[in-house]
């Protein structure tokens, strides 16, 4: 491979720099939204009922709150749902009554702030909302594990810690964004979160295996510069897998109802966070490690020149 080979058309890795303060800023940030705000949980995690009603025309929560409060509901938390005319209705759990009797009571309270339909009315019990959340987290946890595993067996080591830095990159600064909204944090957003991380994966993957690959091909150009040649080659691929990936996120989200508006809102988020890594933090991560072109040689068993003689 010649040297003009390793000229490129972006100086990808020349701005790494300004990127990893940049991640740090925003890891920051997340961290101090998730210790302050912390998340909205939704009603999978914290039990209690879910009630969801939708306006003919664009509603105040003001008034909504204050008719729940008079009608005996001042612990209601109510936000809107998707649109301005969709309210969404969120009590803790109740002895002595079911669903169907408390949507009704809901219902008949709220019938003076408009008029309105119930869409839809969903229990979950304290218990099995905890024991989702505990779940939850060690899916996460599970799966960065495996990851690890995977990664550590398919590349040199500090490729896996490369990729496992973009992976908490991605999840902290998702979980960041859904703190600092308030978007609320259900089992289907949970599942959009196990979804970033293997789309962010399997394109720092893609970027690896080029890296390895010209780690082995070239004979000159510095870690920085191959790192450079090889995110140059896999860009295009990467950008366009991401934006066609993306359009269908946003028709989901513009389109798909409030029922996967917050699944929806993951993926675009991680997509776009996870794209960034795979460039920016995996790579940046396995330069500031050291890699050189000895780690990535294949392993010479001894005895094996002997082997190759007739």
């Amino acid at each position: 491979m010649q040297n003009d080979e390793l000229n490129v058309r972006w100086d990808v890795m020349g701005k790494r720099r300004a990127a990893m303060v940049l991640s740090l800023l925003l890891i920051i940030a997340a961290i101090a939204a998730l210790a302050v705000r912390g998340l909205n949980f939704g009603v999978d995690f914290t039990g209690g009922y879910l009630i969801e009603v939708g306006y003919s025309q664009s509603v105040e929560l003001g008034p909504v709150r204050a008719a729940l409060g008079d009608g005996g509901f001042g612990d209601a938390l109510v936000q809107h749902f998707g649109t301005a005319s969709d309210v969404l209705v969120r009590l803790a759990p109740r002895e002595g009554v079911n669903s169907a009797q408390l949507s009704e009571q809901v219902l008949g309270v709220l019938r003076d702030t408009g008029e309105l339909e119930m869409r839809r009315v969903e229990f979950v019990g304290p218990q099995v909302g905890e024991e989702l959340r505990e779940q939850g987290g060690l899916a996460v946890l599970y799966a960065l594990i495996g990851i690890v595993i995977y990664v550590w067996l398919r590349f040199e080591k500090k490729f896996s810690v490369g990729s496992v830095a973009a992976l908490v990159h991605d999840v902290l600064i998702t979980l960041g964004v859904f703190a600092v909204t308030g978007m609320e944090f259900d089992l289907p957003v949970l599942a959009a979160l196990l979804a970033v991380i293997g789309y962010s994966l399997n394109d720092t993957i893609v970027v690896f295996d080029r890296i390895r690959e010209n780690f082995r091909k070239m004979r000159t150009g510095t870690p920085l510069e191959i790192m450079n040649v090889s995110i140059n080659q896999t860009l295009s691929r990467t950008l366009i897998t991401s934006l066609t990936t993306l359009l269908v996120l946003l028709a989901l989200f513009f389109l798909g109802g409030s029922a996967i508006h917050g699944f929806a809102a993951a993926l675009i988020i991680g997509v776009v966070v996870g794209t960034y890594s795979s460039i920016y933090v995996a790579s940046t991560s396995v330069l500031a490690m050291g890699i050189t072109k000895q780690d990535l040689m294949p392993v010479q068993k001894e005895g094996e020149e002997l082997d190759d003689m007739p």
